[in-house]
């Protein structure tokens, strides 16, 4: 095989792949993931923290919440943050993955499960029917 058709080659061969309709799907997944991960980091950071920190009395925001021991400083309003922000994320997931997602192969196994209609009867069957109904009835 010459190196340009190998290239070539390759080259198809990823492009199966890469085009395959799982391998774009989770890249959209992937991309909503990530999205949906600033919108929740934002939501921690902008909205929720700072009305935990109105709630409880001290000084500053969360940001500066810290405990010195044996003199390091643990930031634990950061933590409390990434906390929060991880709950809200697996939440989410579980509302998807659980529910959502459940409730549709819930559904799709209800359909396979229930057995297909039977056919419509032939011109023959109607017939015969007709005729064995005609010898019941006299």
């Amino acid at each position: 095989m010459k190196p340009t058709q190998a290239v070539l080659s390759l080259l198809g061969e990823f492009k199966k792949f890469a085009l395959k309709g799982s391998v774009v799907d989770l890249a959209i997944g992937v991309i909503i993931g990530a999205a949906f991960g600033k919108i929740v980091d934002s939501l921690v950071k902008n909205i929720l923290m700072p009305a935990i920190g109105l709630l409880i009395p001290g000084e500053g925001t969360y940001l500066t919440w810290k405990v010195t021991v044996l003199g390091s400083d643990i930031p634990y309003g950061l933590f409390l943050g990434d906390v929060l922000n991880f709950l809200i994320v697996a939440f989410a997931l579980f509302i998807f993955i659980v529910k959502f997602l459940g409730l549709i192969m819930r559904t799709k196994k209800q359909e396979a499960v229930a057995p297909p209609p039977p056919p419509a009867p032939t011109k023959d069957q109607e017939l015969l029917t007709e005729i064995r109904d005609l010898l019941r009835a006299k």
